[in-house]
């Protein structure tokens, strides 16, 4: 995406997901099923605004651990120690739960050249080599810290997405939303999973129309001043509309 569309143009969406399941998903173009499919929709116009915001909520905790060795989304070293032997040793009891219990201790990545932190979710470990494999990529040279699960804050965390999507609006109110929430917080939310809508609702407003889906991953940019997309896991991620 970030090589086909020019770096003044703002990409937000997500990953298809299939809810739980984790076995296959599809993208529908022209009333048809499709894998392997991006479908995108431009939006433009003089009296069109748009803006977006994207949040976690989670708590990170522990020192900063430099990433030594990676490969694409896989996790081989930190601070030069096997990765899966730290992640263990934080871990503790719930560690014998991976990689299920991963989805309630994600990482916060942190690229050298930016200053706010992108969520990393973990798919599978390899107990034989100490790897570790994530919904996306986690380059050497990045840092990262290890995140926990607050029920409150993942839930404040999608309120302040609300709110940071319709900064640039002023006292005007969005006519649409596209909430983008990652299938892992509806997991670990269950019956307060409503929790989330409900307070994105009442920041943006009753007369706002609230549309989307669950995903295997949030992409948009990591803060509103910026064009430049990013993969995200476990966030809550929402673009939001107004014309007038």
């Amino acid at each position: 995406l970030k090589g086909k569309i020019p770096s003044d143009v703002a990409v937000t969406g997500g990953l298809s997901g299939d809810q739980d399941r984790f076995q296959e998903t599809f993208v529908f173009s022209d009333n048809l099923p499709e894998k392997n499919t991006i479908i995108a929709v431009g939006f433009y116009g003089e009296r069109l605004k748009i803006g977006y915001g994207s949040m976690g909520g989670w708590d990170s905790f522990g020192p900063d651990r430099l990433v030594t060795s990676s490969k694409g989304n896989i996790l081989y070293e930190l601070d030069g120690k096997p990765a899966l032997d730290l992640y263990k040793k934080y871990l503790g009891e719930q560690a014998k739960g991976l990689p299920a219990t991963g989805l309630l201790f994600p990482l916060s990545l942190r690229l050298k050249d930016k200053d706010t932190g992108l969520v990393r979710t973990i798919l599978s470990v390899n107990d034989k080599d100490k790897n570790m494999t994530f919904a996306g990529d986690v380059p050497e040279g990045a840092y990262v810290r290890l995140m926990k699960s607050n029920f409150n804050h993942l839930i404040d965390g999608a309120c302040g997405a609300a709110k940071m999507s319709c900064e640039s609006f002023g006292s005007d109110t969005p006519d649409l939303a596209i909430l983008i929430s990652c299938v892992g917080r509806k997991l670990l939310l269950k019956q307060r999973v409503e929790e989330e809508t409900e307070g994105v609702q009442d920041i943006l407003g009753k007369s706002a129309t609230l549309t989307g889906f669950y995903s295997y991953g949030e992409i948009c940019p990591v803060v509103p001043t910026e064009k430049e997309c990013e993969l995200h896991n476990q966030t809550m991620t929402i673009t939001t509309f107004l014309e007038r």
